[in-house]
């Protein structure tokens, strides 16, 4: 296996691992159980002994849980990770009920995410969406306080418009945009992601198989109890449509020995150098595979065929149920 690429994040900040590891799947989110702790932290080991020392995590992944989990993994190893936590979300009892981004708030959950993570400084910290109830000036300026203070050393933003973009980024220099960006999820194409590199900020693309849409293993209809039921794409004739466009990546993926995952991996990787595939794995068994499709190159046509056949919009059905 080659040696992990680097990112730079920003303009001016510091390189990390091209590929990083999303570690909400070492938690319970939704209300499910909670994964094997023992096999999370040796996960995250054998990333960091490979080269990948990106961890993205969220205060409210497991009600703080996950953080407590990362402390535990880097502890007597903090030079080796580089850690990147999202704030805002409030959840009760495993649900979603609203955002917090008053600067008030903010200040509260950097230092409980300190004290939680076991660590002095947060590498990378952002609001994990913009709702539109605080001024980004006021939000983006609560967390370059944090800057000054030694509490925070980058500042990033997700789910955000290109306008917020352009606001955040003249108020403190952003390093990396955090936003979901896939085969089947190109929408960001048309400005963000232009935005986004016309100001320097790297991009931290999540979702990269599209809520398991790409992975191949996906047969419709999907269980009743399925947390995918929420999004308008996994229901009736539209799964059925969108397997049918999936059909393309399993081929290719069999002509080229890999499979559909990898080449939906790699497929975001090849959009250019300063996009981050952000891939979530709670098992080591899964660390060869995601690391071997860094490796995977496209031949023209096979990138003409995919972009032909996931073009935007081409799929049915949005990513909810509202859209």
């Amino acid at each position: 296996m080659s040696e992990i690429t680097k990112i730079q994040l920003g303009q001016n900040g510091p390189m990390v691992s091209k590929l990083g590891l999303g570690c909400m799947r070492m938690s319970s989110i939704w209300g499910g159980p909670t994964p094997d702790e023992t096999e999370s932290i040796a996960t995250i080991h054998k990333a960091l002994d490979s080269g990948i020392n990106f961890l993205n995590t969220g205060d409210f992944y497991g009600a703080g849980h996950n953080e407590m989990l990362i402390g535990k993994a880097i502890k007597g190893r903090r030079d080796d990770a580089f850690i990147s936590v999202k704030f805002g979300a409030i959840f009760h009892n495993g649900q979603w009920i609203g955002m917090d981004l008053r600067p008030v708030a903010i200040k509260n959950f950097v230092n409980y995410s300190l004290t939680r993570l076991g660590i002095e400084t947060i590498d990378l910290y952002q609001p994990s969406r913009m709702d539109g109830s605080v001024p980004i000036e006021d939000i983006i300026g609560t967390i370059a306080g944090l800057v000054e203070e030694g509490k925070v050393r980058h500042i990033g933003v997700s789910e955000i418009t290109p306008d917020q973009l352009r606001l955040a980024n003249s108020v403190y220099p952003i390093s990396a945009l955090e936003i979901g960006y896939s085969l089947a999820d190109r929408q960001i194409e048309n400005d963000l992601l232009p935005t986004a590199r016309g100001l320097g900020i790297a991009v931290v693309a999540f979702a990269n198989t599209a809520e398991g849409l790409l992975t191949g293993d996906l047969q419709a209809p999907i269980g009743a109890d399925d947390h995918r039921n929420h999004f308008s794409r996994f229901q009736g004739e539209n799964l059925v449509y969108n397997l049918e466009k999936v059909e393309v990546l399993k081929e290719m993926a069999r002509v080229k020995n890999v499979t559909p995952t990898q080449l939906a991996i790699a497929w975001v990787k090849e959009q250019g150098e300063h996009i981050m595939p952000l891939v979530s794995m709670s098992r080591r068994s899964r660390l060869p595979e995601n690391m071997a499709a860094m490796e995977i190159v496209f031949t023209p046509e096979e990138m003409n065929r995919l972009n032909t056949t996931f073009a935007i919009g081409a799929m049915k059905g949005g990513t909810y149920l509202q859209r």
